[in-house]
């Protein structure tokens, strides 16, 4: 596995754990790695950028999940996203297919068909590439997507793309977190106008992963994302489970879009009315893939980020 101290991939891990597997991550720092080798974790060095640190790791095993990305919106490093997103996730899946491996999962996004502008899209969408994109994110996956990993699925390598959408949950380390907790401190005084995404909890999003290496088509893609919610509505539940008033103001996309322009902000233009929207049907058809309704999930989420604040959760 790569990825595996991050978000999505620490829970993939445990996952495999708990169902008997044995599991080789190949991590850039072994030294910061001492939780996933209290689980069992076979901690291998290696970095996805540097092909020939793969090889030893990946021989002889049973498959591979390919989860590890970078993600930074805003950013002015953005070198980084095509050396990790797109070289890296070439190294890996070449390793794959010189080693013989039975089955991998590449771990893709809903934000490789940009902004769907208020449409549930399913897997046969397409984004044609062409055009200014909303982040380096979201360019540097679409090439990982169709230029690196469905051209090497249509030649034969046994892959599964899952594509999650916005995650959350317990350990989030993307700015969903801090938008939270801004929230939960009464210092989040605005939210952008139809801004929407499909919202799933990470433990949702990492047994997507496990459902598509044991049940998946090779040479298939499964968007493994939960219900959908614009921004405003999931704020709106956090009120009803916490509270705390949700904020009152909402920015319009045409502000936000000007504001953007103005500040050359890649994040606020990634936030001016943009969906990221995908149909997970496929997938629960296919997989069994089930994912838990926001309230749920964003309950057990803020009542954790209110215990680290010294916050009580109401009754």
């Amino acid at each position: 596995m790569t990825g595996a101290t991050g978000f999505i991939g620490g829970r993939v891990v445990r996952q495999l754990i708990q169902a008997g597997h044995k599991v080789i991550a190949v991590v850039r720092n072994p030294s910061q790695a001492q939780d996933l080798r209290k689980l069992g974790v076979d901690v291998r060095p290696g970095d996805v950028t540097v092909a020939e640190s793969l090889w030893g790791p990946m021989t002889g095993v049973d498959g591979v999940f390919h989860i590890a990305g970078w993600y930074k919106i805003g950013t002015r490093a953005r070198g980084e996203g095509e050396r990790v997103n797109v070289v890296g996730t070439r190294n890996v899946l070449n390793a794959m297919k010189e080693l013989h491996i039975p089955k991998g999962v590449y771990t893709s996004t809903l934000a490789v068909f940009s902004d769907t502008h208020g449409r549930l899209v399913d897997e046969t969408y397409h984004h044609d590439g062409k055009g200014p994109w909303l982040t380096e994110y979201d360019r540097t996956k679409w090439v990982a997507h169709y230029e690196v990993a469905e051209p090497m699925m249509r030649e034969g390598l046994p892959l599964v793309i899952v594509q999650p959408g916005l995650n959350y949950g317990p350990g989030d380390t993307s700015e969903v977190r801090p938008t939270f907790v801004r929230y939960l401190r009464r210092r989040l005084t605005a939210l952008p106008k139809e801004t929407a995404y499909c919202w799933a909890h990470v433990e949702d999003t990492a047994r997507g992963h496990l459902l598509a290496m044991d049940k998946g088509v090779a040479g298939e893609s499964y968007i493994i994302a939960g219900p959908r919610h614009s921004l405003v509505e999931a704020f709106q539940i956090a009120e009803r489970i916490t509270g705390i008033p949700a904020p009152r103001i909402q920015i319009s996309p045409p502000l936000l879009r000007g504001l953007a322009r103005l500040t050359r902000s890649e994040r606020l233009r990634d936030l001016a009315g943009v969906t990221y929207l995908g149909n997970s049907e496929k997938a629960r058809r296919s997989l069994g893939f089930e994912p838990r309704p926001l309230e749920s999930g964003l309950r057990e989420t803020l009542a954790h980020e209110m215990g680290l604040l010294g916050m009580t959760m109401p009754e």
